[in-house]
């Protein structure tokens, strides 16, 4: 369920460089990374075990379009920055964007895969990001919600 609960958000990645922060064991990066060999992936988590993990995980499955890095997010410094930051229980959408703000690019997005969207949650968004979207996903065989968060930096 946590495979095609990360690749149900595929079509709607636009883009070629993507971070996943707080990856943990590599969800929803390695799943994206699969189903879109021609995108980059990065997959970022502050612990060397799920790190380890992710290269083994890389290695074995021969992928080349995923780069694990072990990192705070907030600490992360990219030579580039990217079309999108992608995060799948990892914090509150606020916290997100708050801790990972330097990493998207200028016309770039975050993408929160998310159960129940909090309204309350969507009201505490930082100034400078707006909501763009909120698509209902459907995953198979997954009773419950699901939902993806695009938000976007304001132009100020």
């Amino acid at each position: 369920k946590h495979i095609l609960d990360s690749i149900v958000v595929s079509t709607h990645l636009p883009g070629e460089r993507f971070i996943d922060v707080g990856t943990g064991p590599g969800l929803p990066g390695i799943p994206l990374a699969i189903m879109n060999p021609e995108k980059t992936f990065f997959l970022l988590d502050s612990l060397g075990k799920r790190i380890r993990f992710i290269k083994q995980v890389v290695h074995t499955l021969g992928l080349k379009n995923v780069t694990p890095i072990q990192s705070r997010v907030e600490e992360f410094q990219p030579e580039e920055k990217f079309d999108g930051v992608l995060s799948r229980a990892f914090a509150s959408i606020s916290d997100m964007v708050n801790w990972s703000h330097h990493l998207v690019a200028e016309n770039g997005r975050f993408f929160a895969l998310k159960g129940q969207v909090d309204q309350e949650e969507i009201e505490a968004l930082p100034e400078f990001v707006k909501v763009e979207e909120i698509i209902q996903l459907t995953v198979p065989e997954l009773e419950g919600e699901r939902h993806l968060v695009v938000l976007s930096k304001r132009n100020n």
